[in-house]
């Protein structure tokens, strides 16, 4: 059987890494404006994310756009919006399974053995979800590589990273971590007695 203090670890870095998932979606700094050319003005910088476009300027103001039409963003930030949200549910989906399944509470019955199956059942499934937002995060940071090193690319709209897709990153590589730990509660098989059962004589043996 796996340790409880393992569950918990795995529980809790599986929530740490959702809850950057969730920090990293809803950030708009997925890609931040590159300063890359010889006249190139820096008192505003432009970030793109998930949901909204953003200008940061020197004196401290902020202003932001939401995209008007999901029809009109390119395929990546698509494929990229649609796998952070999947990620997410199948997280939290994950980490309910696995809560029922951890040997520090009363849900799932009183088996040990069946216990620890749920535990790693919602392992796997936090492990599933953590892979969905490591393809989202990997596919919009080779779209960025792409464009940038595009020579038809102008110079004033090549972008780079940004933090949001660092800290999802760290939230998915989190919950790949507590998803491993979790879903290595496997229950080993009962062992076998050692020596033959004794069994009560019959009642042939009397007549």
């Amino acid at each position: 059987m796996a340790n409880s203090g393992l569950q918990i670890l795995g529980f809790a870095l599986a929530l740490l890494g959702v809850i950057g998932l969730v920090v990293g979606t809803i950030m708009p700094q997925w890609k931040m404006s590159a300063y890359v050319g010889d006249n190139i003005i820096t008192a505003v910088a432009m970030y793109e994310g998930l949901w909204m476009s953003c200008a940061f300027q020197s004196t401290g103001q902020i202003q932001c756009k939401v995209y008007d039409s999901i029809l009109q963003l390119n395929s990546a930030l698509q494929a990229t919006r649609a796998l952070m949200i999947v990620s997410i549910i199948v997280t939290l989906a994950g980490l309910g399974v696995a809560c029922m399944g951890m040997k520090c509470t009363n849900c799932g019955g009183d088996d040990k053995t069946r216990k620890s199956r749920i535990a790693m059942t919602g392992g796997i499934i936090i492990l599933i979800g953590s892979l969905c937002a490591i393809v989202a995060c990997s596919w919009y940071a080779h779209d960025i590589i792409q464009a940038f090193y595009n020579p038809f690319t102008p110079v004033n709209t090549k972008y780079e990273f940004g933090s949001a897709i660092f800290i999802a990153w760290a939230g998915a590589f989190l919950s790949v971590v507590g998803g491993a730990m979790l879903a290595a509660s496997c229950p080993k098989g009962k062992p076998t007695p050692k020596y033959p059962i004794s069994r009560p004589p019959s009642s042939k043996e009397y007549v």
